[in-house]
């Protein structure tokens, strides 16, 4: 029976636990988007993870949605990233980067002016971004067009190829919370009429579009696909979101990726329903949990074979050895959410690991 402690093939990727680290924004890279040393020190940290799983990163330039957030669209960038997976393999540890285009969630005070994309002309309502100007209202995007969105795909394969010449094990593509691949596979922000809009085949085209290029650089056993079909982060909806997700899972086999990421629930609690007991009946690959899980509980999900693996977020921020403190039942750093996302070391890089 596995446990947290059981080795995983993830695809080509061994994982010698099942203690994953989330993605995480952490806001750290400066108005360049530049990766650093000090987010070098961060993930290396953590390298005892199963897997980590690096932070949403702008796959091209003019899609910033949180302002000091990374990219993969420079060789600057590249060479920054490369500093991180060098410390994290150092360190013996394994890392993949999430590829991740914010849509709607982007805004012109972030982009030069430039007015954000999406499925449809339909602004994020009731949130507010962070700004140099401080916190403003979303915008309306612009509804790209048929000809517009093979350009979107290739700003993927491209991001995919710098993300392997940064030295990455592997990549994540972002299809959650709301940002932009999100925004097409649910009808509430997909109001389109053409190929890519109305049916669940046409909302999912520009995923799988995005899935197939990126592993054609990749191979698909060095990808992996994260959702979020219960959360209303971003001001997001279906009209099914269980019923879409049971398809996505039997449709995604055909992919042959490294594993699904699956947040089970909603940030905000305005939609409920189990969508991990669908998602495992239909998805035939390696499925890790999300959102929430305890370590007892990712233990008793995983011997019960509900899930392969467990990815901690906010435990995972606040205690760089989480395997060990699992391992020793030891109490837990708490995570302080006023650091979240301020600039230097402090809440980022200097949680006490057990030895302190």
């Amino acid at each position: 029976m596995p446990t947290l402690f059981s080795e995983l093939q993830l695809g080509a990727i061994r994982a010698p636990n099942r203690i994953l680290m989330a993605p995480l924004t952490r806001a750290r890279a400066g108005e360049e988007h530049l990766p650093n040393a000090m987010m070098a020190e961060y993930y290396a940290q953590r390298a005892s993870g199963g897997l980590l799983i690096a932070e949403a990163t702008m796959i091209a330039a003019g899609n910033s949605a949180f302002w000091k957030e990374p990219g993969i669209h420079s060789e600057a960038q590249v060479q920054g990233w490369k500093l991180v997976t060098d410390a994290v393999h150092a360190a013996g540890g394994r890392i993949v980067l999430q590829l991740w285009h914010g849509g709607r969630a982007c805004h012109p005070l972030l982009n030069g002016g430039q007015q954000p994309v999406a499925p449809s002309a339909i602004a994020i309502a009731n949130e507010e971004v962070h700004t140099p100007a401080g916190k403003q209202p979303y915008v309306v995007p612009h509804a790209l067009t048929d000809e517009e969105i093979p350009g979107i795909v290739e700003s993927f394969r491209t991001a995919a190829q710098n993300a392997r010449a940064a030295g990455f094990d592997g990549v994540e593509v972002h299809g959650a919370n709301g940002y932009l691949l999100d925004q097409f596979l649910r009808d509430g922000s997909n109001q389109r009429t053409d190929a890519y809009g109305g049916s669940r085949e046409n909302r999912a085209r520009l995923l799988f579009e995005v899935l197939t290029a990126v592993s054609e650089v990749w191979g698909s056993e060095r990808v992996g696909l994260r959702l979020s079909p219960l959360n209303s982060y971003n001001d997001m909806r279906d009209s099914d979101p269980v019923g879409l997700v049971s398809w996505l899972a039997e449709q995604l086999n055909r992919f042959n990726l490294a594993y699904l990421h699956l947040m089970r629930a909603d940030f905000f609690g305005k939609q409920h329903g189990d969508v991990v007991t669908p998602v495992r009946a239909h998805y035939k690959g390696v499925l890790i949990g999300n959102m929430g899980y305890s370590a007892d509980e990712a233990e008793a999900a995983i011997a019960a074979g509900q899930l392969d693996a467990v990815a901690f977020g906010s435990a995972f921020l606040a205690n760089p050895d989480l395997p060990a403190r699992i391992r020793a039942k030891a109490p837990l750093n708490a995570p302080n959410p006023a650091t979240f996302y301020t600039p230097g070391p402090e809440g980022y890089t200097d949680y006490p690991t057990m030895a302190g």
